[in-house]
C-alpha cells in the first residue's frame, strides 16, 4: 500500500488551552494565522492525529497493557513474517476459456469444492486444544493438572485436577465436532448435488465437485448456480432470463441476464460442440458487480461481443426462469461466492474481558499468598518443592468452572431471546455477546428500511408550474385520457411539432411516458397460459391474469404501478422491446436500442428507446438531482422543489429527455461499441462515451416517493434515548431526507435545535465550522460524508469529542466504508459499547465493526441478518432486547460470574487458615472426591440457577428506560463489587474453620465432617441471599443439592463417621458455624435494602 507515502507530515502545537494540528499539506497564511486559535480547550483527548477516517492504530488497544500490547505485536509480526515465508499468495490469472472444437488449455483450475469445514481428521484436536490453551484460565489448569505426574509435589488423586480439566475440555470438543460435523453434512450435500453437462456423448449428470472448467452446464429452474458461468442459451424466448442473488448480495429484487446473441442464435444446444469459439474472462476478483470479458468465435466471421456482469451467473444464485445453459469460467476458491466468504472475527464481550482480568488478579493472589506461606515458614529444605505445593493447593482461588458456567448461561440466555414471543422471529447467530446487549452506549443505524419500511408510495409528480399528488390523480388521468382521443385511430397523441409553450396535457403526457419506460422493470405474468391465452395480446393476458412488477430497485416498481393506476400501463418486457398499453385500450410499441443502468458512482439511470409507430429515437434518462441539474438545461425550479419534497420526507428523482436523429444515434452506438470491446479500463471509456450525450437535456418533471416509518419506531427512539443510548444515523440518502426523517422518527426530539454542519473542503473551513459547533453543543449534528471526512482528516480528535457531546447525529451520503470506519472510530475514541442495526448488504461492514451487530430482515434480504449478531424482524424489537434481554444477560452474568469465585474463594480462605494453624503444612484440608463434588453436584444446580433471577420486571424495564444507564457503567462486575466479594469469603471462610477449630473435640476427622457441611450450607443460603426473584426451578434446585449432599453423607463412609453424623453434637455445631456466617450477611442485606436501596426497588 502506498498511503504512507501520501501522508503528510504531522506534528503539534501544545499549549495550556489544547492543542492544534500543524500540517504541510495547507502552510497557507490564514492557516497559520489558525494555530493561534485554540480549537479545543479540552484536554481529553490526547492521541495522534491523521489523515484517513480510521488510521492505522499505533496507540494500545483500550484497556490493554503496555507489556502485554508489545507481546502481542511482536507475535504478530514474526508470525507474519513465518507465514509470508511459507504460504506464498498464488497469483489470480485471466483465462481464456475454449468452447467447440476449440484445443482445451492444459491449465490446472480449483476444484469446484465447496468446503466450510473448520477442521480435518487429523487438525481437529490440535486445533481445538491450541483454541482452548489459549485462554489464560485453561492453561493455568493443564500446569496445575501436569503438575501432578510429580510424585514430589503431588497433593492428592489426580482425578482430582484432571478430571474436571477434562469434562470441560469434553465438552467442547463435542460441541466444535457436532458444529464441524454439521458444516460437513451441508458441504457434502452441496458438492454432491447432481448436474446435467452437455458433452459430445450427449447430456450426463454429474455431480457439483466434478465441474470443470470449460464445461457446458445446464441450470434448471429454481436450481442453484453451481458455479460461474457465462450465460450462453436459455429456453425463453426473449433470450434472457431472471436469476435471484439473495444468497450472494442480499438484495431480494430478482435480476435480469442475457444470453450471448450468437449462441443464442444457434439453432440447437447440439452447434455448440460444432463451433470454434473461445471466452475470454478477467483474473478472478471479488467484485459480484461488475465482470469484463469478451465472446470471439473463430470459425466463421470474426463475431465477437463484449462480456458484461449482464451475462454472468454467479455461483449460489437461482435461476428464477427458464433452464440456463453456460460454459464455467471460474470453479471453487476462485468463484465469486467463495471469495466473498470471509470468517467474520469472533467477538469477545466486556464482560469476558472484566473476568478475564480478574482471573489474572486471583492468580497474583494465588502467588502472593503461597509467598507469604513460604515466609512464615521458612525457606528451609526444598522450599521450590513447598511453594509449588502451596500454589496448587490454592489454585481453588481460580475455578475452571467459571468458563463453563457462563458459557452455558450464555447459551440459555440465547434460548430465552429466541423464545421471546413478544420479539417473535429473532435469532441469536453469536451466543457468545449476550451481555453486550446491557452495555451499549452507542446505536449506529442505518435509515432506509431500518428505520424506514422500504415500502415505496408514490407521492408527487411535480411539473414546474403545477404539482400532482394521489388526492389529485383524478387529473392526471383526465390529461391522459384527453391527450389520447385525440388520434383515436393513431393509438398515439397527436404531436404538434414543438410548440413554443406546451400544454399541461402535453406535459403530463410526456412526463408520464417517461416513467411508464424509463426504467428496468419487467412484468412477470403467472405461468398458467393455455394456448388459447399464449395466442392472445398482452393486453387481454393483464386482464385475465395477476401481474408482479420485477426490478431492482423498489422506487421503480413504485413508479410503474403509479402509471399502471393513471392508465398507461407496462404489459410487455423483453430484451429488446417494451409495450404500453393506453387509457383507451391501444398497444405503444417501442424498441429497446440502450439501457445504461444505475450504479452507485453514476447516481443515474438511462435507456435510448424507437417508437415503432412514429420511428422517432429518445433517450431517456433519471437520476439524482445532484447529477441531474448539470444535465438538464436552465431551469429556475428544479433545485427549490428538490429541497421542499426532500423536507417532506420523499426520495426525489428527476426526470429528462433528449431526441436523437438517426445520425446521431448510429455514430453514438458505433463509439459506445468499441468502448464496450475494450479491455482495459472499460467502464471509464463506456461512462465516457454515455456522458456524451447526457448535455443539454429537457427537463420533464420531478417525483417524490415516501419510504414509510416502521412500526412503533418513534416510541422505540424515545426509549433509547431516555436510556442513555446515544443514537448516530448513517445512510446514503440526501441530506435534506436524512434531517426529515430524523424529524418525522422523532430522533431529533421537539426541544432540539439541528445544527447542520455547512459544507467543507479545507482545514481552514473545517476549523471555523468545529468552533461553530463548539457553540452549539445542545443541538442535534447534521453532517455529510464528505464534509465527516474532510474534518477527520485535520481535526480527528476534536471533532469526534463535539460529535460525542451532541445528544444525536445524523451522516448523510455516507459509503458502506465510512459506515464501518465511523462505528471503529467511536469505539477507539470512547472505549465505550457499540450496537450496530442495518438491513441491506451495504450495512454489512458497519454490522461486523460494532460491538454487537443486529440485522433486520428486510426488503433487502437477508445479507445484513445473515451476518449479524442478533437478527430480528422489525426496528421496533431492538427496545426489548436490550432493556430487557441486554439487563437480564448481564446482571445474570455478573451474579454468576462472582458466586463461581466466591465458591473458589471461600475454599482456598478455609485452605490457608487450616495451613496456618498446622504450621504451614502444604496438606491439602478436603479429600479430592469431596473438593470435585464441592464444585459440581453440590453446588453446581443453585449456582447456575442464578441465570433465572432479575431484579425488575420486564414491563418496568422498559417502562423506566433511565435503568439501562446504571448497566452503561459497568458496576454489577467491578473491582468494587469483586473485593466485596472477597471480603465475604474471607470472613466466612474463616468463620468455618475457625469455628469448627474452636468446637473441636475428639478427632479430626469430625472437623472435616463439620466444616465441609457447613461449607455447603453456606453456599446454598449464600445462593438464597443473592436471589432477587424467585423462580420455581431455583427452590428445586436448592432441595435437590441438599438431597444429593445427605445421600452422599450416607453413602461416602470413607469420608465420614456416620455414627458421629447422627449425633446431636454435629448438628448443633453445624448449625451455629453456618448462622454466624451467614446471618450477619442476611441483615446487613436487609438493612441496605432499608436505607439504600437500589433505584429499581424505588419503582416497584
Amino acid at each position: 500500500m502506498k498511503i504512507a507515502k501520501s501522508m503528510p507530515f504531522k506534528r503539534y502545537s501544545e499549549s495550556r488551552s489544547g492543542y492544534v494540528r500543524v500540517s504541510r499539506r495547507s502552510r497557507s497564511s490564514d492557516d497559520e494565522s489558525l494555530d493561534e486559535i485554540p480549537l479545543m480547550s479540552s484536554e481529553q483527548f490526547d492521541m495522534e492525529e491523521n489523515e484517513s477516517l480510521v488510521r492505522p492504530r499505533r496507540q494500545r488497544p483500550y484497556g490493554q497493557s503496555r507489556i502485554s500490547y508489545w507481546c502481542s505485536n511482536i507475535w504478530n509480526n514474526c508470525c507474519s513474517c513465518c507465514i509470508r515465508c511459507c504460504c506464498k499468495k498464488k497469483v489470480l490469472k485471466s483465462r481464456t476459456v475454449p468452447m467447440g472444437l476449440e484445443q482445451l488449455s492444459e491449465e490446472k483450475y480449483p476444484k469446484n469444492v465447496v468446503r466450510n469445514q473448520k477442521y480435518s481428521v487429523i487438525s481437529f484436536i490440535p486445533k481445538v486444544l491450541f483454541e482452548q490453551f489459549r485462554f489464560f484460565l485453561n492453561l493455568y489448569f493443564l500446569v496445575m493438572a501436569s503438575s501432578q505426574f510429580i510424585p514430589e509435589i503431588r497433593i492428592g488423586y489426580l482425578y482430582t485436577y484432571w478430571g474436571p480439566l477434562c469434562f470441560v475440555l469434553f465438552v467442547t470438543m463435542c460441541r466444535e465436532a457436532l458444529d464441524d460435523f454439521r458444516r460437513y453434512r451441508r458441504d457434502k450435500e452441496a458438492n454432491s448435488q447432481k448436474f446435467k453437462i452437455f458433452t459430445s456423448s450427449g447430456i450426463i449428470q454429474v455431480p457439483s465437485s466434478s465441474l470443470k472448467v470449460g464445461d457446458l452446464v445446464f441450470v434448471e429452474k429454481d436450481q442453484r448456480v453451481p458455479a460461474d458461468m457465462i450465460f450462453l442459451r436459455t429456453t425463453e424466448k426473449t433470450g434472457s432470463c431472471f436469476i435471484r442473488t439473495d444468497q450472494l448480495d442480499g438484495e431480494t429484487d430478482w435480476k435480469l441476464r442475457l444470453a450471448i446473441q450468437n449462441t443464442q442464435g444457434l439453432s440447437n444446444n447440439a452447434d455448440l460442440l460444432d463451433i470454434k469459439a473461445q471466452v475470454y474472462a478477467e483474473p478472478p476478483q471479488k467484485d459480484i458487480h461488475s465482470f469484463v470479458g469478451t465472446y470471439k468465435r473463430t470459425d466463421s466471421d470474426d463475431i465477437s461481443e463484449s462480456l458484461s456482469i449482464e451475462n454472468t451467473l454467479w455461483a449460489n444464485t437461482v435461476v428464477a426462469s427458464g433452464t440456463a445453459l453456460g460454459v464455467v469460467i471460474y470453479t471453487g476458491c476462485e468463484s465469486r461466492s467463495v471469495m466473498n466468504t470471509s470468517q467474520p472475527k469472533s467477538k469477545v464481550g466486556l464482560l469476558d474481558l472484566e473476568v478475564n482480568t480478574l482471573t489474572k488478579v486471583l492468580f497474583t493472589a494465588v502467588v502472593v499468598l503461597s509467598i507469604v506461606m513460604m515466609i512464615l515458614k521458612g525457606w528451609g529444605g526444598p522450599w521450590y518443592r513447598y511453594l509449588f505445593r502451596f500454589v496448587l493447593l490454592f489454585s481453588y482461588i481460580i475455578p475452571i468452572s467459571l468458563r463453563v458456567n457462563l458459557d452455558m448461561g450464555k447459551a440459555w440466555y440465547s434460548y430465552m431471546i429466541t423464545r421471546d414471543k413478544d420479539i417473535h422471529g429473532t435469532v441469536v447467530r453469536s451466543t457468545t455477546i449476550p451481555e453486550e446487549l446491557g452495555r451499549i452506549s452507542y446505536l449506529l443505524t442505518d435509515k432506509t428500511g431500518t428505520l424506514t419500511q422500504n415500502e415505496m408510495v408514490f407521492k408527487k409528480l411535480h411539473l414546474g408550474t403545477v404539482a400532482y399528488t394521489p388526492e389529485t390523480v383524478d387529473e392526471v388521468t383526465a390529461h391522459l385520457k384527453t391527450a389520447f382521443s385525440h388520434n383515436q385511430s393513431a393509438s398515439t397523441p397527436s404531436r404538434l411539432g414543438t410548440p413554443v409553450r406546451r400544454t399541461v396535457v402535453t406535459r403530463v403526457l410526456e412526463a408520464v411516458q417517461a416513467l411508464a419506460l424509463c426504467h428496468n422493470v419487467t412484468p412477470v405474468y403467472d405461468d398458467s397460459k393455455s394456448e388459447e391465452t399464449s395466442l392472445q395480446v398482452e393486453a387481454d393476458q393483464q386482464s385475465q391474469q395477476t401481474v408482479v412488477y420485477q426490478a431492482s430497485s423498489p422506487d421503480e416498481v413504485a413508479l410503474v404501478t403509479w402509471t399502471e393506476s393513471v392508465g398507461l400501463t407496462l404489459v410487455k418486457r423483453d430484451l429488446n422491446s417494451m409495450q404500453l398499453q393506453a387509457p383507451n385500450g391501444s398497444i405503444l410499441s417501442y424498441t429497446i436500442l440502450q439501457i445504461f443502468p444505475f450504479t452507485s458512482e453514476t447516481k443515474r439511470m438511462g435507456i435510448i428507446l424507437k417508437d415503432d409507430q412514429s420511428g422517432e429515437i429518445i433517450f431517456y434518462l433519471k437520476g439524482a438531482d445532484v447529477v441531474m441539474t448539470s444535465i438538464v438545461q436552465y431551469n429556475d425550479w428544479l433545485e427549490e422543489e428538490c429541497g421542499n419534497l426532500a423536507r417532506e420526507g420523499l426520495r426525489t428523482l428527476v426526470v429528462a429527455k433528449k431526441v436523437l436523429t438517426e445520425e446521431q444515434y448510429q455514430e453514438f452506438q458505433s463509439r459506445h461499441h468499441q468502448a464496450k470491446m475494450s479491455v482495459q479500463d472499460r467502464n471509464v471509456k463506456v461512462q465516457a462515451v454515455i456522458e456524451s450525450l447526457e448535455r443539454d437535456m429537457e427537463l420533464l418533471c420531478m417525483t417524490g416517493v415516501e419510504d414509510r416509518l416502521q412500526d412503533a419506531v418513534r416510541p422505540t427512539l424515545e426509549m433509547l434515548r431516555n436510556a442513555g443510548i446515544k443514537i448516530w444515523m448513517l445512510t446514503g440518502d440526501k441530506l435534506e431526507t436524512a434531517t426529515c426523517i430524523a424529524k418525522s422518527s422523532k430522533l431529533v426530539s421537539r426541544n432540539q435545535d439541528i445544527y447542520t454542519f455547512k459544507k467543507v473542503t479545507g482545514r481552514t473551513e473545517a476549523h471555523l465550522e468545529l468552533n461553530n459547533l463548539r457553540k452549539k453543543q445542545d443541538n442535534a449534528l447534521v453532517i455529510t460524508g464528505d464534509s465527516l471526512q474532510v474534518c477527520l482528516e485535520y481535526y480527528e480528535h476534536e471533532f469526534v469529542e463535539l460529535a460525542c457531546q451532541c445528544p444525536c447525529v445524523v451522516v448523510c451520503r455516507c459509503s458502506p466504508t465510512q459506515k464501518a470506519d465511523i462505528v471503529k472510530l467511536l469505539k477507539m475514541h470512547t472505549g465505550r459499547r457499540t450496537c450496530a442495526i442495518g438491513d441491506g448488504g451495504n450495512d454489512v461492514s458497519m454490522i461486523q465493526a460494532a460491538d454487537a451487530g443486529i440485522g433486520i430482515v428486510g426488503k433487502e434480504g437477508k445479507q445484513a441478518s445473515m451476518a449479524a449478531d442478533f437478527s430480528i424482524n422489525q426496528f421496533s424489537y431492538i427496545g426489548r432486547l436490550l432493556m430487557v434481554h441486554g439487563r437480564d444477560s448481564y446482571k445474570r452474568s455478573a451474579s454468576l460470574g462472582q458466586f463461581v469465585i466466591h465458591r473458589g474463594l471461600i475454599i482456598s480462605t478455609m485452605q490457608a487458615v487450616f495451613c496456618s494453624v498446622f504450621y504451614f503444612a502444604s496438606i491439602a484440608l478436603f479429600p479430592g472426591f469431596l473438593m470435585v463434588g464441592y464444585s459440581t453436584i453440590f453446588t453446581t444446580l443453585p449456582v447456575f440457577s442464578l441465570v433465572l433471577d432479575k431484579d425488575v420486571q420486564p414491563e418496568t424495564a422498559l417502562m423506566y428506560p433511565e435503568l439501562y444507564k446504571d448497566l452503561t457503567k459497568g458496576r454489577s462486575l467491578s473491582f468494587k463489587s469483586f473485593f466485596m466479594w472477597v471480603l465475604i469469603s474471607i470472613y466466612q471462610g474463616g468463620i468455618i474453620m475457625y469455628g469448627a477449630f474452636l468446637l473441636f473435640e475428639d478427632e479430626f476427622f469430625h472437623v472435616v465432617a463439620i466444616t465441609f457441611t457447613s461449607l455447603i450450607l453456606t453456599e446454598l443460603l449464600m445462593v438464597a441471599l443473592t436471589i432477587r426473584t424467585w423462580h420455581w426451578a431455583m427452590i428445586l434446585a436448592e432441595i435437590v443439592s441438599l438431597a444429593i449432599y445427605v445421600a452422599s453423607l450416607i453413602v461416602l463412609r470413607n469420608h465420614f463417621d456416620p455414627v458421629f453424623l447422627g449425633t446431636w453434637n454435629f448438628f448443633w455445631k453445624v448449625l451455629v458455624i453456618t448462622s454466624v456466617s451467614c446471618i450477619p450477611l442476611y441483615i446487613v442485606k436487609f438493612l441496605r435494602k432499608k436505607f439504600s436501596p437500589p433505584v429499581y426497588a424505588k419503582l416497584t
